[in-house]
């Protein structure tokens, strides 16, 4: 497939695949005949979605230039729109394959898959965009798709709850983004990032409060402290699947969306490092501490996401700092891993609440005592649960160790006091998190068990699939962490061409 025909094929496919995926459920919603067509189709538009982005990574890597125009909608081709393009693809297309039964029978499932996937088309888009108002365009459209499946069981009225609040603060931080960018505008009258930083000569006020703008603004989507309230809500009430892709995918959109207007900034590149490390401390500390101390599962994997927010917030603020490539790469490497990662926390975690719950039309969260001899019922999700943990905390030769290891030397590598003296608070707090972590594990293999009914429900190979495909990653990874050097160091490479 030609790059320049690739291109378009992998922007436009989710996007207009959405819609028609909403008219054929709603089709046969209203026939009476809802079938698995539907999850079907979503499954196998985001899987062939990938054989586009194959073509163009290819043409990327052989340094062949990849440039799209949609009138006045720039889109470009480089390293860290690939990473994020095929880390969503994956994610999606097997969060769509889990949702085949976890969603079955649901009022409005096929609003749930045309959601899905134009937010992943959405997703797509920002990795790519070139300019600042299409950038925020693309950041609106990810937020709106991913308010209404928050929401999605509008019934519950939690779910209504956390879905007006994770609206209430996106929309307060797109005022923050629309503010910065009218501050930019003003100052250099350029919205595209190159013509931006090649128009900065010095910092100014405007340009500084510009960047302070896109840091609280960015900051919300990405869970950074003190802007993270809406997380713990929004990820336990969503699907599971969606909470999956919140916490796997959402919240790095907006940090690559938040990397690309501070490295237009670049010339105060020092200034955003320190910022950036100081919030890494704050989200490790602070989401580690507040994970302790929750009962519901799906809480405390909110919690960690926050935690995990500050090993990549410490690996792009070393490299800002020290212009570390290894830093840079680090915290691409563990916003991959984390997807994976928490992805699979979530989607085995699911699986246990639709065992235990929902699928006796209990729409109640997943608590510590429901995990209690779950394994004895449901071994492989709770393997797939205990290994995804445990690569959380970091431990090793799992994938979570890698990506952490890697953050670690490049912090040391700078030979900054205070940058090693964060690397080993950030270890400490790695240990930590195993507090939370080990006592899950520990209830998943008790003797006892929380109810007699736990081990009546069918599972089936659609909800068990993924967990195997992403156990066997976390595991192969650990082992063969270079397996992802292709798409970590390109996209390593263009951040730090960025903040020169």
């Amino acid at each position: 497939m030609d790059p320049l025909t690739a291109f378009p094929a992998l922007i436009l496919t989710p996007l207009l695949a959405s819609p028609i995926i909403y008219l054929v459920g709603r089709i046969m919603a209203r026939s009476g005949k809802m079938t698995p067509v539907v999850g079907w189709i979503t499954t196998f538009i985001l899987t062939v979605t990938l054989v586009p982005l194959f073509f163009i990574s290819q043409a990327y890597s052989n340094q062949i230039s990849i440039k799209l125009l949609f009138g006045t909608i720039a889109l470009r081709v480089d390293g860290i729109g690939v990473l994020l393009a095929f880390t969503v693809l994956v994610l999606s297309s097997l969060v769509a394959l889990f949702s085949r039964q976890y969603m079955d029978g649901e009022p409005g499932e096929e609003k749930y898959y045309a959601l899905l996937v134009a937010m992943t088309g959405t997703i797509i888009g920002l990795g790519f965009a070139t300019d600042l108002f299409n950038l925020w365009v693309w950041f609106e459209a990810m937020a709106i798709s991913s308010v209404f499946l928050v929401a999605f069981y509008r019934s519950q009225p939690g779910s209504l709850e956390a879905g007006l609040k994770y609206l209430v603060q996106s929309a307060v931080g797109s005022v923050f983004v629309l503010i910065g960018i009218a501050l930019i505008f003003a100052a250099t009258g350029h919205t595209d990032l190159a013509k931006i930083q090649a128009a900065i000569n010095s910092p100014t006020p405007i340009l500084l409060t510009a960047g302070v703008c896109f840091v609280i603004g960015f900051g919300v989507k990405t869970a950074i402290v003190p802007l993270h309230t809406w997380l713990p809500d929004a990820h336990s009430q969503a699907p599971s699947g969606i909470s999956a892709m919140l916490s796997g995918i959402v919240i790095e959109a907006g940090l690559v969306a938040l990397l690309r207007t501070l490295g237009m900034l670049a010339i105060s590149a020092s200034l955003w490092g320190v910022i950036l490390l100081s919030a890494s401390g704050l989200n490790m500390l602070l989401g580690n501490l507040l994970a302790l101390r929750q009962t519901e599962v799906k809480r405390i994997l909110a919690f960690s996401s926050i935690s995990h927010v500050g090993y990549m917030l410490l690996g792009f603020g070393a490299a800002l700092i020290t212009g570390s490539l290894d830093g840079a790469a680090g915290g691409f490497f563990h916003l991959i891993n984390h997807a994976l990662m928490k992805g699979l926390a979530f989607l085995s975690a699911g699986v246990l609440l639709y065992a235990i719950h929902l699928s006796h039309d209990r729409h109640t969260p997943l608590t510590i005592d429901d995990l209690n001899g779950a394994s004895r019922h449901y071994p492989l999700p709770a393997l797939a649960f205990s290994i995804a943990v445990f690569a959380l905390g970091g431990l090793p030769p799992l994938s979570g160790f890698m990506s952490k290891w890697q953050i670690f030397v490049a912090g040391f590598s700078g030979q900054n006091p205070w940058l090693m003296v964060l690397v080993l608070f950030a270890a400490l707090n790695s240990v930590l998190s195993l507090a939370y972590y080990a006592p899950l594990v520990n209830r998943l293999y008790r003797n006892q068990c929380a109810g007699e009914e736990k081990g009546d429900v069918p599972i089936s190979w659609t909800l068990l699939a993924p967990l195997v495909l992403m156990t066997l990653a976390v595991i192969i990874i650990g082992f063969y962490p270079a397996l992802l050097n292709d798409l970590t160091y390109p996209a390593a490479q263009d951040f730090l061409k960025i903040i020169r």
